[in-house]
């Protein structure tokens, strides 16, 4: 009795651990065909719409030049096979869910995270296309703080919840100037003051570059929208990029879900979408004003 009980257990653990160790072998195999060479990258260019082509039967979506759109798609890349660092110059642990690294300074205090990269590009978008009055971000308190005025000299006292703003600097309209405000940005903002603060998108066929797919929290997660094209069915793809935590490089993420249309994406409202080593569980998104 004690011998047929025995072998009973040993017949329902080896049962268990082939049980176990297919699903496994199915993940790695999906995982590798994730992971394959890309055919539709253009290794040797330089830029988000030079380096990945459009797929069959589809076609860019037209911008005005010097749009936010343009701006985005035509954003410089450095070269192919750049990895991901973080902001103390050690290498991010995951190399396998990028096509591309943007050409974005990563800063060594550690601030720039994912909401805060994108409140750079959109920053240095509109300083650059003298808009810089247009430069201005919530708080997470909800409190706005504007480039405007703190080049005029005022800076927020923080107290709990409470901020109120004083002029108790120098006005300073310099570059430099305008990073430390970036800084500022950084600690207080994040993806749930953008989620707060930004029009919200109902309708994922009106998606264009620049919006951005969100989930505001802490922890929460943001990427941006950079490219997009349609077919003659109006059926639409999008590519990506995003910051991370810890701050890194800002990187051009592939699809490592639908490898056939990688590095391109469906987006939809109300949906699960793994994106790189992120999973947003039900995608919301929002558009900067």
């Amino acid at each position: 009795m004690r011998k047929f009980l025995i072998l009973t257990l040993i017949l329902t653990i080896a049962g268990f651990m082939m049980f176990q160790i297919k699903p496994v072998k199915n993940t790695a195999k999906s995982l590798t065909a994730a992971l394959e060479p890309l055919n539709l990258l253009n290794k040797d260019s330089l830029t988000i719409k030079s380096r990945v082509n459009v797929p069959k039967g589809y076609k860019r979506v037209d911008y005005a030049k010097g749009s936010f759109q343009d701006y985005l798609r035509n954003y410089k890349l450095k070269a192919f096979g750049t990895k991901i660092i973080n902001y103390d110059d050690s290498e991010y642990y995951w190399q396998l869910g990028h096509i591309g690294v943007l050409d974005i300074p990563v800063p060594k205090n550690g601030l720039q995270q994912c909401a805060d990269a994108l409140i750079r590009v959109r920053s240095e978008y509109l300083w650059d296309n003298n808009r810089k009055d247009d430069i201005g971000f919530n708080f997470t308190s909800g409190h706005y703080c504007s480039w405007k005025k703190y080049a005029e000299g005022y800076r927020p006292k923080i107290k709990g919840n409470q901020v109120t703003f004083l002029k108790t600097a120098s006005e300073n309209h310099s570059k430099e100037n305008f990073y430390k405000y970036l800084n500022l940005i950084y600690m207080y903002s994040g993806t749930l003051s953008l989620y707060n603060e930004l029009p919200k998108i109902e309708n994922a066929k009106a998606l264009k570059i620049g919006d951005m797919l969100i989930k505001g929290g802490s922890p929460g997660h943001i990427v941006m929208i950079c490219d997009e094209v349609e077919n003659s069915k109006g059926e639409k793809l999008y590519l990506l990029f995003q910051g991370n935590t810890p701050a890194q490089s800002v990187h051009l993420v592939k699809n490592l879900e639908h490898s056939n249309i990688s590095p391109w994406y469906q987006l939809k409202k109300g949906v699960r979408i793994p994106v790189s080593n992120y999973t947003f569980g039900s995608s919301k998104f929002v558009r900067f004003k």
